[in-house]
């Protein structure tokens, strides 16, 4: 056995080693590791060359090598990751029934929202109601016409000024929210109509009046927005008829200055017809005009009547807001056979909620009382969520609620001329 083991301190061909740290012939591999050794010139030389070979070489093995898994794999997505989901019919026992199914037949409108988890935000305002049945024909019937129709204007250094239409019509006429009779109020029940007003002056007071009211209440907007004509137009979209509000002199002028073209009683005829034109060119589609303060100007009928008088020449109706007692309005449009109304109650004269909700209780108990009632308010945040309350409800309690021009009635008078 020993004569034919290999020495440790000879190569094969007899040559002996290189002497190491233990002795002569015995190699260090602990303090030689691989790599330490050099190589020889010529196997250095060899290997430089063949680097490159072998790094393309180890290269394709691996990605052939992944591919063979691939394959093995069986995923035919070139190695995307992939999910096997297994579908299984659930019988109907198995599925949940829809909460409403549990509902009475009679289950109301708050019952079926808060089975169903649906919120309805309802327009004007109220909770959900009792009855289950809508009626679609007269829900949908309500059309405003377009605005401006081009038989009801004319050019002027301002711009549009509505007028008589060459066939007759008249702003007032064509421009009115129609009246629809409901079916379940008996003929001849007591009408209530309301008119919300200074919209136009800040767009989120002005959009919460569009979609907050019911569209059977008017609309009244100041001359002096920057938006007048868009935020117009989305009123009459959303059902509302609209009146112009006219800037007129109080007895506290000029301290509390409405603003400019204001028609002053001081001012000349040509000068407050020129403003009153100023003033119409704002927006179009309104069906007449209301004073906005005027306490000294609606009470002087020689300056009072001229700007009636071309109010009712242009096929207009007018509305005395009811905020001054010594105002002579109606009695001069009466005299112009100018269609024309006088508010009945300030809704908000004032503004504390307790004597809204009791203004609002006044106006609908005089509408019992003589047939119908007038109610003006501004178009204050509170004000408004009280009145879309209150009307929510006021076909059930009897009452209807109409638009303004439906009680601006044309008092017999003098033919009114159209303007040149």
């Amino acid at each position: 056995m020993m004569a034919h083991a290999r020495r440790r301190d000879s190569r094969p061909d007899g040559r002996p080693r290189r002497a190491g740290k233990f002795g002569p012939g015995v190699r260090d591999e602990v303090n030689e590791p691989l790599g330490r050794t050099p190589l020889a010139p010529s196997l250095a030389a060899r290997f430089k060359r063949l680097a490159p070979r072998l790094a393309v070489g180890l290269a394709l093995a691996a990605a052939g090598l992944a591919m063979a898994a691939i394959v093995r794999s069986g995923n035919g997505g070139g190695g995307e990751p992939f999910a096997v989901a297994r579908i299984e019919a659930i019988p109907p026992a198995a599925l949940p029934s829809p909460p409403a199914a549990a509902l009475p037949p009679s289950a109301t409108g708050d019952q079926i929202e808060a089975a169903s988890g649906v919120k309805v935000v309802r327009k004007g305002g109220g909770g959900a109601s009792d009855a289950l049945i809508i009626d679609v024909p007269q829900t949908l019937g309500v059309r405003l016409v377009a605005a401006p129709d081009k038989r009801l204007v004319e050019k002027s250094r301002y711009g549009l000024l509505p007028r008589i239409g060459a066939d007759g019509a008249r702003p007032a006429e064509v421009y009115a929210r129609p009246t629809v009779a409901s079916a379940r109020l008996p003929p001849g029940a007591p009408r209530v109509a309301v008119m919300v007003g200074g919209l136009g002056i800040n767009a989120e007071g002005t959009a919460n009046a569009i979609d907050r009211l019911p569209g059977a209440v008017s609309l009244g907007f100041a001359p002096y927005g920057g938006d007048l004509e868009r935020e117009a137009a989305e009123a009459r979209a959303a059902g509302h008829e609209t009146l112009l509000q006219a800037p007129m002199e109080s007895f506290g002028y000029p301290a509390d200055n409405p603003g400019p073209h204001t028609l002053i009683a001081a001012a000349t005829t040509s000068e407050n017809l020129d403003s009153l034109h100023w003033l119409m060119s704002r927006f179009a589609g309104y069906v007449g005009l209301v004073n906005y303060l005027g306490g000294k100007f609606t009470a002087d009928a020689r300056v009072l009547s001229p700007i009636l008088g071309e109010i009712a020449a242009r096929g207009l109706a007018y509305l005395d807001d009811g905020s001054s007692p010594r105002s002579v309005a109606r009695e001069v449009a009466s005299s112009l056979g100018l269609p024309s109304g006088a508010a009945d109650v300030v809704i908000d004269a004032n503004p504390a909620p307790e004597a809204v909700e009791a203004a609002l209780t006044r106006l609908e108990a005089l509408a019992r009382r003589q047939g119908g009632a007038i109610g003006v308010a501004a178009a204050l945040p509170a004000s408004v969520e009280r009145i879309a309350r209150w009307s929510a409800g006021l076909e059930a309690r009897g009452v209807a609620l109409v638009p303004v021009s439906a009680m601006m009635a044309r008092a017999p008078g003098p033919a009114a001329q159209a303007s040149p």
